[in-house]
Parts: C-alpha cells; structure tokens; sequence
C-alpha cells in the first residue's frame, strides 16, 4: 500500500510539471541537413503543442564549437555555399539577434553546440504563432535551415556574423 501511494503521489507531482497544452500534438515539418560536399549532416524536425511550435535539430560529423543555424527564407540548398536558401526568414522586418534592440526575426535560432564527437542538438521555440509560421514556412518558395561555420553573436544585423553556410536542408511539410 505505501509503494502505491508513494507511486501515486508521484504521478501527481510529476502531472503538474508538463500541461496537456505541452505535449506536441502535430509534426508540421521536417528537413534533411546535408553538407557542402553531399555528406549527411543531420535532421530539423518542426512540432506544434496548439499554437506552440518547437523546432529540434540534431546532427552529426561537423567540426566541434558553436555554430549559427536559422531558417532562411528560399527552401533551396545548391551546394557549395547553399547561398540559395537567401537571407534569414524575416516576414516581419526585424532585425536579427536576440540582444538587438530591433530584433528577433522569425529565422533566429539558437546556436548549436557540436561536442568533440562532431554531434549536437537543440530544442528551442519558435517565435510566432502557429497560423503566423506556417504561412512563413511554407511559402511558394518554402524554407530552408541552415547551419554556419562559426557562433552567432546575436547581434549583428543581418546574419549575427556567423559565417560561411556548412550545411542545409529544406523543410518538408510533414
């Protein structure tokens, strides 16, 4: 009896930390990352929890540090320097970084962090509302997600100075 109640008690506890509003309901996109050279880079994957949406990325086999990532505007990645997938997503004009007074934009995502095995993620949220990211997203020209060489400072208007493009795919609706 006391095991049950200890069991239920954590039930309890543990129900009140997440809301059924939490729980990601819908997967609305998917990419494939791919570097310059055609090698697999990894997966984005986009999820929605009502009007919340979530994006993770994990990848493998790039080089260790931080390294920008972000939706950009043109769902088209031609290597070498996939420069087709366009500047960051921005359908609402700001500028770009989270420490810029006019910032964030749509495209802004956290930098990630590449152990020295060459493999990372992330979860972050994205910041517009469902029916706002999906006329974003998935466009006549649709999206791209793009890793880069170097750390985004957050700051810099327009790309956060994180350098060249090593790796990109074009989100799928799922």
């Amino acid at each position: 009896m006391r095991l049950f109640l200890i069991a239920s008690t954590a039930v309890l506890v543990l129900a009140g930390c997440t809301t059924l509003g939490d729980i990601p309901t819908a997967k609305l996109a998917t990419a494939t990352l791919k570097q310059a050279n055609g090698a697999p880079a990894g997966t984005a994957v986009i999820t929605a929890a009502g009007d919340k949406l979530t994006i993770t990325v994990a990848v493998a086999g790039l080089a260790p540090g931080l390294h920008g990532t972000h939706l950009h505007m043109v769902g088209k990645c031609e290597a070498p320097g996939f420069t087709t997938a366009g500047g960051h997503l921005n359908p609402t004009s700001h500028q770009h970084g989270t420490q810029n007074p006019a910032g964030p934009h749509f495209g802004d995502l956290p930098n990630l962090s590449i152990d020295t095995n060459g493999t990372g993620t992330f979860t972050a949220d994205l910041t517009a509302t469902r029916a706002e990211a999906e006329a974003a997203l998935f466009d006549a020209d649709g999206t791209a997600i793009v890793i880069h060489a170097g750390p985004d400072d957050y700051k810099t208007d327009p790309s956060g100075n994180s350098g060249g493009r090593i790796a990109c795919g074009v989100l799928q609706r799922s």
